[in-house]
């Protein structure tokens, strides 16, 4: 955590989940924070419990990502108060469980507002600062889910893919200015997430807690990385993915992800 002692973390959704626990991670370690995410009332309990516990300042900024202008809102928010964003973590996020013709489409809609448009917003909004700079970091909160189509998630499945490759990529290119990006794919956590979704099955038995998601994520990124898996049993995962075809693959979590 001293990469960011004394800095500003941006983070988004970070009411609850893994987005709560990166801002305690952060704060303990000395790190300034601008909280985001819809429910004020959230943020502002966690606000004042990380200021008293850690003697960090922690703005907060109610938003909902789901609405186009938000980025730009959160951007002004922060120019406003002067401050110089050297973490930007992009963990806001939802997902929809179901078959895809059953879902309503404004929810699916939303959802790639959220963990799509809104990412890649925010992103270009505070980059150019940073590359300016010369310095600074972008953890990206991609998932499991994006290595492989899911069935009864596609639409969560196929935002999270385009989180994990926008990350490596962009990771390439800003290496030059100093700036790393990354992004972090946990599997199963114990987070709202499965509740929010309504889904009613789980890919693994196997649950993480979200400290533990949090720290390998800030590890990673410190350290360079353009990707971190969380989870021995979820990196193994991944690698055997890629010795079967596709199609079975995709067959396989389709069984897994069946509603009950």
């Amino acid at each position: 955590m001293e990469r960011w002692r004394g800095k500003w973390a941006l983070i988004t959704g970070a009411s609850a989940g893994i987005g709560g626990a990166l801002a305690e991670q952060l704060a303990a370690g000395g790190t300034h924070l601008v909280l985001t995410a819809r429910r004020k009332g959230r943020l502002d309990e966690l606000a004042a419990k990380l200021a008293a516990q850690h003697g960090v300042r922690v703005e907060i900024f109610a938003a909902d990502l789901g609405q186009p202008r938000a980025p730009d809102a959160i951007f002004a928010y922060v120019q406003g108060k002067g401050i110089a964003v050297d973490l930007l973590v992009n963990n806001a996020g939802f997902g929809a469980h179901g078959e895809f013709h059953v879902l309503g489409l404004a929810r699916q809609l939303e959802m790639v507002q959220v963990n799509v448009s809104a990412m890649v917003h925010l992103t270009h909004l505070f980059l150019p600062q940073m590359i300016e700079r010369r310095r600074g970091d972008i953890l990206i909160v991609a998932s499991m889910a994006g290595f492989q189509g899911v069935p009864y998630i596609a639409t969560y499945a196929a935002t999270k893919a385009f989180d994990l490759l926008f990350a490596e990529a962009l990771a390439e290119e800003v290496r030059k200015y100093g700036v790393r990006v990354c992004a972090l794919c946990p599997g199963s956590t114990q987070t709202e997430f499965h509740e929010v979704a309504k889904q009613t099955v789980s890919s693994s038995r196997i649950k993480e807690s979200a400290d533990k998601v949090a720290r390998v994520g800030l590890e990673a990124l410190a350290r360079g990385k353009s990707c971190v898996i969380s989870g021995a049993h979820n990196v193994l995962t991944v690698q055997l993915q890629r010795l079967v075809p596709r199609r079975l693959v995709n067959r396989a979590a389709g069984r897994i992800f069946t509603p009950k």
